[in-house]
Formats: structure tokens, C-alpha cells, sequence
């Protein structure tokens, strides 16, 4: 019997220097994919039950991005935009068909640029606790959040999490954290020309619901879904009802491909 967080096709791929890890659920038809991108330090390990919950209805990919989960470490910088670049090479590689990008907390900055960097088909965009609060812009506030969050997430969660970051190590995290506190997502997701989906967890402290409901309002069109009980790490504690609500909407954009 498989554990339940465990994936099993994983194969590496390196474009432009930058090594990735590509997890998927079944080969590609040229279908629809649902494709995760984890957040700042983590890795697909965390995503796995929404990749599992979701792989019984579609294809799925999880990528782990340099320097996460045990890959290299670039030996330079490599900011939100250059990531975004490798990513659509990296998905122009494993995906033929139209794609629904999913980011959870700075995984969503990486999906929305990623669309804007010329990722296509998208059909559209889920940010899963979308980061960063421009009320809460600094290393700090982004600390405490976290710290408040642990106090809500599940022991085997923590310990995924706790562990990841110490895989990605403090010098990698810090460069890239200087990128993610910078990045203007509010700004950015003005200029998606798919729909978009924010999801967050009712009582999560990082992704605030006032700061939610401004990201939606940004967007040309764009839905807000809160999972009730839930925190940052909502895909793993709640995997059903996250993959449901995705589902759900990835249905409606392809009938309806403007939201």
C-alpha cells in the first residue's frame, strides 16, 4: 500500500543552469494538468496529499525548484522573474496541453509570473495563501506569521516543514526571501489575462483575509474561497476540500475560459 504522501514518477531536469525535480502523476496526453509550485523553502513533500487528492481526477505535476528539497543550489542569484523563465521552459518540456498553475504562499508569486513570462496554454491561476501582505512587508512580520502558524498546523506537518527549510539551508532562503518580500503581488496579478482562484485558510495568520480579499479585487477576474478551520498549510490538513474547490473551478474556466 502506498503512504499517502508519497509520490513515486520523479525525474530532474536542468534548463538554464537550474536543476528542477518534476513529480507527475501519469504521463502527459496532451490534457489539462494541474501543476503545484510549493512555497519559500519548502518542497513537493508538503503538497502531496492535494497532488494525490487531486491526480484521482487529472493529471498533476509538482515541481521542486532549485535549491529546494535536496536539489542544487545555484551558485548566483536567481530572482522571481528568472525563475518564472526556467519554469515555462520546464513546463513547455512535460506539459502539451493547457495548464491550471497552482502556488501556494511564495509559490504563488512564482505562478503568476510565471504566466506573465509567457507560459502557455494557462487556462488559470490558483494562489493558495498568497504572500506578501503589503502591511506586512518585512522578515519580521513574515516570522511572527509563520511562528502563529506552526501553533495551528498538525506535528507531521511542522516536522515536513521544519525539515524542508532546513534542506534549503539558511543562505539559500535568505536570497530568496529578500526576492519574495519585494515582489509587488498585487501589482503583478493586475496584468494576469486568465482567471484567477485565491484560496486560503480562515484562521491563516500569513495569507490575512483582508489582504485576500484586496489580491482578488486586483485581478481582471478572480474568485475568493476560504477553508473554514483552516491555516497557511491548508492543502495538507484539509487535501479534499482544497482539490474539490479547485476541481470545481478549473471546470468552470474551461466553459467559461474569462471566469
Amino acid at each position: 500500500m502506498r503512504h499517502r504522501d508519497r509520490l513515486d514518477t520523479a525525474r530532474r531536469l536542468t534548463v538554464q543552469g537550474l536543476h528542477f525535480r518534476v513529480i507527475e502523476s501519469r504521463p502527459d496526453d496532451g490534457g489539462e494538468t494541474l501543476v503545484l509550485i510549493h512555497g519559500i523553502g519548502m518542497s513537493h513533500r508538503y503538497l502531496a496529499r492535494l497532488h494525490e487528492a487531486l491526480a484521482r481526477s487529472t493529471r498533476v505535476v509538482s515541481l521542486d525548484l532549485p535549491g529546494f528539497g535536496g536539489l542544487p543550489k545555484p551558485s548566483d542569484d536567481v530572482d522571481i522573474v528568472r525563475m518564472a523563465r526556467a519554469v515555462v521552459r520546464v513546463l513547455a518540456g512535460v506539459c502539451t496541453g493547457p495548464v491550471v498553475i497552482v502556488g501556494h504562499s511564495m509559490g504563488a508569486q512564482w505562478a503568476i509570473e510565471t504566466v506573465l513570462q509567457g507560459a502557455a496554454p494557462v487556462t488559470g491561476v490558483v494562489v493558495i495563501g498568497p504572500v506578501v501582505d503589503d502591511a506586512h512587508r518585512s522578515l519580521g512580520a513574515q516570522a511572527v506569521g509563520l511562528a502563529r502558524d506552526t501553533l495551528g498546523e498538525s506535528l507531521p506537518t511542522n516536522w515536513i516543514v521544519f525539515s524542508d527549510y532546513v534542506r534549503s539551508g539558511p543562505r539559500w532562503y535568505l536570497r530568496q526571501v529578500r526576492h519574495m518580500l519585494r515582489y509587488p503581488t498585487e501589482d503583478r496579478i493586475r496584468h494576469l489575462d486568465v482567471p484567477v482562484l485565491v484560496l486560503r485558510g480562515a484562521k491563516d495568520p500569513v495569507a490575512g483575509p483582508s489582504w485576500s480579499r484586496r489580491l482578488a479585487a486586483s485581478a481582471r477576474s478572480a474568485q475568493l474561497v476560504e477553508i473554514s478551520g483552516r491555516h497557511h498549510v491548508v492543502q495538507r490538513s484539509a487535501p479534499a476540500d482544497v482539490a474539490a474547490v479547485i476541481l470545481e473551478q478549473a471546470a468552470r474556466w474551461r466553459t467559461h475560459p474569462h471566469g
